[in-house]
């Protein structure tokens, strides 16, 4: 079905200057404003009088954030992110997930200990290179940090093709890197990032300051998502699969855009329980 023919199945009840015996008619509790070009053209009058009646007047961004789990970045107001709720940084939330983070970062720490060391073995007994993959990424405040991963990759991986995204089938990936990337074993050196405060439980993802960089210039908003730190999970990570291209860093860029905003303890148990689902299931690796 074209647009015109989906276009043409919505009821049209009239305009403006009838919104009152609309209203009226079809007792309505909420309106909607979706218009790309407001200047001029909204009825502000009749939706004071209609918001002062008890009708909720809603602006269509927050109808796609409320279904949609993600805040739509293509032509957002940048006056919906100053006046929307949400964004809250007390320090109690902030003490909060401190101490979560290094609580589970200890517990999983000591409890994965046989599977680290089983894994170093056989990074080490594979191929030759350092058992430990070392990566500058941008954290919080866009301040920079070295990550540490398990390697996964031949350590000459990037020596012709330089800084590029990990594709499906990569061939730089050695047969050890293959299960423990599926497996997500890889990043369990993450957690001594989370011990030292680079990063947390849940946030945004890390990416590398050439990316981060090149991104900026092309995706508005984009260096908002290092407003709070980087996560060895996070709420894009669970609802879109990792992405290589520019589209998959602004579809998920709705993601974390969205998660900063909600930021809360509940959300991140919500995104940690999820997480473990999809680590059992083994989807979204590569």
């Amino acid at each position: 079905m074209s647009d015109a023919d989906t276009k043409s199945t919505i009821p049209v009840l009239g305009d403006w200057s009838e919104l009152d015996q609309i209203l009226a008619a079809h007792k309505v509790d909420r309106i909607v404003v979706a218009l790309d070009d407001r200047r001029g053209r909204l009825p502000i009058r009749e939706l004071v009088s209609w918001k002062f009646r008890g009708v909720t007047i809603t602006d269509s961004a927050d109808i796609q954030e409320e279904l949609s789990g993600k805040i739509i970045t293509q032509g957002m107001y940048p006056s919906w992110l100053v006046f929307s709720g949400g964004f809250n940084r007390c320090r109690s939330l902030l003490a909060a997930k401190r101490a979560i983070d290094l609580v589970m970062s200890l517990v999983l720490g000591l409890l994965s200990l046989p599977v680290a060391l089983i894994t170093a073995l056989a990074v080490k007994l594979e191929s030759p290179g350092p058992v430990l993959y070392t990566q500058t990424r941008v954290g919080e405040r866009e301040k920079k940090f070295t990550i540490y991963k398990f390697r996964s990759m031949r350590h000459d991986a990037e020596k012709e093709c330089g800084a590029t995204w990990a594709s499906k089938k990569d061939p730089r990936v050695t047969r050890v890197g293959g299960i423990i990337r599926k497996l997500r074993i890889d990043e369990l050196p993450q957690l001594f990032n989370i011990l030292k405060g680079d990063m947390s439980f849940v946030g945004p993802r890390p990416e590398r300051p050439e990316f981060v960089e090149k991104l900026k210039s092309q995706i508005p908003y984009y260096a908002e998502r290092c407003a709070v730190k980087p996560g060895l999970t996070g709420w894009a990570q669970i609802n879109y699969p990792y992405g290589d291209c520019l589209e998959d860093a602004v579809e998920k860029l709705q993601y974390d855009i969205y998660y900063i905003k909600h930021l809360s303890v509940f959300l991140d148990f919500t995104i940690i329980l999820q997480t473990a689902k999809v680590v059992l299931l083994g989807r979204g690796a590569r």
